[in-house]
């Protein structure tokens, strides 16, 4: 004869299991907070010491000047950087927002926390005087919010602030992060003697225009985003003032500028129209089954519904079919 004891020790067991997953997930949980909050104070150090807080060189003296806004072709006026200061406000919001969102079922928090550790080390190897070494992070950065750009542009948000501190953010950081990688390249390449093959107009147009295609890409990405391009074109039409109105001055490029950033802007409006004009995609993500009406049940294993109107029963299994999850 069973005791209750041996009856009873499975259920406790199982019940002891059960708590242990809930508090890993509540450490998981836990520590992914804490790291986009280490992550957000590193970028904000990072800052710090870019704008000479500790001592260090301004970005636009820093290396030689080579990033400052007369250096290149492709260096945007000095007011672009203003957009900094909304990205890093955005980046404060998600960083509060993500205390309360429990899961990340979008998976933005590692790419988010790589994003902000890189924004840091850029400035660092910048204050280094290292610009060749700013080229492959400032890269990695790029690819970094690219994955982080598709990942929310496949699950969309489901509130509307989420919609801003997330999706809002995260474009606009990567929509800037795609021209200042131009602007960083041609100081580099003019630190190493780079002067264009002779023609640092005609370079500079050329890379205007693959901006341009990306920015288009960028528009036909996802649920109509707006913030990507919408930086983009910040930084383009500073490079066409920088060029229009400080060394090296050149019509040629202020002109290709400006309609690099008409044609990212036609994109967007085009893709928010035809946006709105067609149904939103469905959610990819996973949903529970629905529970099933009263007096409906669900087909047990290998029995076949009958055919409307055969006036025949399907063949019964003799097992009860299962029921809905909750039922």
């Amino acid at each position: 004869m069973t005791t209750p004891h041996r009856r009873t020790a499975p259920l406790r067991g199982a019940d002891t299991a059960r708590r242990r997953r809930a508090a890993d997930g509540r450490s998981r949980i836990l520590l992914r907070r804490a790291a986009v909050t280490i992550a957000f104070l590193a970028a904000m150090a990072g800052t710090a010491v870019g704008v000479g807080a500790f001592g260090g060189d301004p970005i636009e003296e820093a290396a030689g000047g080579l990033l400052a806004a007369d250096s290149t072709h492709l260096a945007p006026a000095s007011s672009a950087f203003s957009i900094w200061t909304l990205i890093y406000a955005g980046l404060g919001a998600y960083t509060l927002w993500q205390w309360w969102d429990p899961r990340d079922d979008r998976g933005i928090a590692m790419p988010a926390i790589a994003s902000m550790l890189l924004n840091a080390a850029w400035i660092l190897v910048i204050q280094a005087g290292w610009v060749w070494v700013s080229v492959p992070v400032i890269a990695l950065l790029l690819a970094v919010l690219a994955l982080l750009f598709r990942r929310i542009t496949v699950h969309p948000p489901r509130s509307l602030v989420e919609r801003l501190v997330v999706d809002g953010t995260f474009g606009l950081y990567l929509g800037w992060v795609s021209v200042a990688t131009c602007a960083d390249i041609a100081a580099a390449l003019k630190g190493s003697g780079f002067l264009g093959l002779g023609a640092p107009e005609l370079f500079a147009v050329v890379v205007l225009a693959a901006v341009a295609a990306i920015g288009i890409e960028l528009t036909v990405l996802g649920r109509r985003p707006l913030a990507a391009p919408a930086a983009m074109i910040w930084g383009l039409a500073w490079i066409a003032v920088g060029r229009a109105t400080d060394a090296p001055h050149s019509p040629v490029v202020a002109i290709a500028a400006v309609v690099a950033a008409l044609v990212i802007a036609v994109a967007a409006v085009i893709g928010a129209v035809r946006g709105r004009r067609s149904p939103a995609g469905p959610d990819p993500r996973p949903r529970p089954d629905p529970v099933p009406t009263p007096g409906t049940h669900r087909a047990a294993p290998g029995t076949r519904r009958a055919a409307p109107g055969s006036g025949r029963e399907a063949p019964r299994s003799g097992r009860a079919a299962p029921e809905g999850p909750g039922r």
